[in-house]
Parts: C-alpha cells; structure tokens; sequence
C-alpha cells in the first residue's frame, strides 16, 4: 500500500468511526425542553426505552405495569425512558400525557426517530433493551397480555419484558430476544 492510497483509508476510518459516534449521541433526541439527551445510558447495566404515544390506549393501559418494572429494575440500576416517537405529538401533550399516568420517568422526544430506528421499534407500546455496552438485547412486547389488535386476556400468562431483564441482570442469554409487540403504528410521515 502507497502512503497516498493510505490516507483515504484512513479518512475512511475515521469516517466510519464518526457515523458510530453520531448513532451513539442519538441525533434528534430531546428532553421536553428541547435539550439534547442520550436515552441509552452506557453506565447502567441496562437500558429500557418504552415506546409510547399520547393517543394509544394500548399502551395507557400498561402504565401499571411500566410503573412496577421502574420501580422493581430501577432499585437494581435499570434506567427506563419514555420515547414519544410520532410525528406531530407537542412537548405540552406529551408532558400532560407523562403526568397522567403518573409515569414519573424521563421523556424523550424522538421526531427523528433515531431511537425508532436503532431499536427497530414499528408500534406503541414496544420495549428496547439495551445491555451496558449499548447492543440490542430485546425487543417486543412488554407481556403477552394483548394477543392481537382489540384482542386481550384478563391477565397476561408470560412477562416478557421482567424476563429478559432479568436474565441480563444474571448474565444470561435473553430466550427470546425478539416477541411480537402489539399496539398503534407509530406514525411516519414521509416527504
């Protein structure tokens, strides 16, 4: 290799790196406020974003839940974000929303859906987990409560979300890394 054919290499690399290090500083991601923030904490051993909308009564019903997996992985260094990813969902609507169901988790506004795409997300409610090293580690439903869109059970029989946090605390493998979420499409507007 020439030193001249070297420095586009080079360049390249560091072009490369670069990309890396916007995805890790998730671009378009903001408190209510306006202000930058990175959802997935690298100190934590893991990090949860919910996906979340202001009108979807699939996932208003599974606050509850939310509140207790928070608080229970919390307790243990888990951090959980609140991600409003549609298009068109005011900082004011999505405070109000928080403050409704008493989530008392940070929000995270992601119009350009940078946490959408890292995390594949396609509908509200869905969970991303991400271990302390920031890599995917589950995605999919929070239980198995809803079956199919308007089809329910009184109770869910498995705890999908508690089950992968829970082997990730442990060191172990997650069974089943990927479980199909359902809810509302969040909502893309394409130019």
């Amino acid at each position: 290799m020439t030193r001249a054919s070297a420095v586009p290499w080079s360049l390249l690399v560091v072009l490369a790196l670069g990309a890396a290090g916007r995805a890790d500083a998730q671009t378009g991601v903001t408190d209510l406020s306006g202000r930058g923030v990175t959802a997935i904490d690298r100190s934590a051993p893991a990090t949860v974003l919910l996906f979340t909308a202001v009108e979807c009564p699939i996932s208003d019903r599974y606050a509850p839940a939310v509140r207790r997996l928070a608080g229970n992985y919390g307790a243990l260094g888990v951090r959980f974000w609140l991600v409003y990813p549609n298009e068109g969902e005011t900082p004011a609507a999505v405070k109000t929303h928080a403050e409704a169901f008493s989530y008392g988790l940070p929000v995270a506004l992601d119009s350009a859906r940078t946490l959408v795409d890292l995390a594949e997300a396609t509908v509200t409610p869905e969970v991303a987990v991400f271990d302390g090293q920031g890599r995917l580690r589950y995605r999919g439903r929070i239980d198995d409560r809803y079956v199919d869109f308007g089809v329910d059970r009184p109770v869910p029989t498995t705890h999908d979300l508690d089950a992968a946090l829970a082997a990730l605390l442990a060191g172990r493998p997650v069974a089943r890394p990927l479980t199909p979420a359902v809810g509302c499409a969040i909502v893309r507007h394409r130019p």
